[in-house]
């Protein structure tokens, strides 16, 4: 059998409006043959605010003073910002499962995975999408298909200043309390940082629950800065 392999580009910092749009190309060249591997893009944004197909206005408590974009992934309102982690796979379903809850169950487990690693219980929550720990949600999940190849994907609050979700009601649930693998106690392994402990825990946990090798590449050129957001707020 055929070794699956993902390609994992740690890209650092970078606005939403460039991830979306590399998102966006790369998928579409996934799509067209033109790339023939599958892969994860690892990202952290800047203050931003996203809205998925599934918001609603009343959601959006604080747009003030921070970039919103309407985008065409699934669920509903949510936060990316520094200290978060986010994942966008770009992978054809077609070499895996083509069944959209098997694969979002799937992210939860790499998430779920990733969190026992560094040492913080994780499960589901019955209804919703997103991985919780000790009753609080630490990781959320949007995804978008087009033709069985996936973009958006999930975001994990590692060092996330927690404050700024006050501004939104996250993923449209009254009441639900964020945290973060900080605030949880997360603990990585060595010296190293625990950004740089929860970004191999996550890469080990994809591994795993898609069961696929990882190889961990340089970042390649991103696309030209595309127009400005569908809505945004000065």
């Amino acid at each position: 059998m055929t070794e699956r392999v993902v390609e994992v580009v740690q890209a650092g910092l970078v606005p939403y409006g460039e991830a979306l749009e590399w998102q966006r190309s790369l998928a579409q060249a996934r799509i067209e043959g033109r790339l023939p591997h599958d892969l994860l893009l690892l990202i952290e944004h800047p203050p931003v605010v996203t809205l998925g197909r599934g918001s609603e206005a009343a959601h959006l408590l604080r747009p003030d003073g921070v970039q919103v974009f309407e985008v065409e992934r699934g669920g509903d309102v949510t936060y990316h910002g520094p200290g978060q982690l986010v994942g966008y796979p770009i992978l054809h379903l077609t070499g895996y499962k083509q069944d959209l809850h098997w694969y979002l169950r799937t992210l939860e487990q790499a998430l779920i995975d990733a969190l026992a690693t560094l040492a913080i219980p994780a499960e589901r929550n019955p209804g919703y999408t997103g991985v919780w720990t000790r009753g609080r949600k630490i990781a959320s999940i949007g995804v978008h298909v087009k033709q069985w190849v996936t973009w958006h994907g999930f975001a994990l609050n590692v060092t996330t200043d927690l404050a700024a979700f006050d501004r939104i009601v996250p993923c449209g649930i009254p009441g639900v309390v964020m945290t973060s693998v900080e605030r949880e106690g997360g603990k990585g392994k060595g010296g190293g940082s625990l950004w740089q402990a929860s970004t191999s825990a996550l890469i080990r946990g994809f591994e795993t629950a898609f069961n696929v090798t990882a190889r961990v590449q340089p970042a390649p050129a991103m696309p030209a800065p595309s127009p400005l957001p569908l809505t945004t707020s000065a």
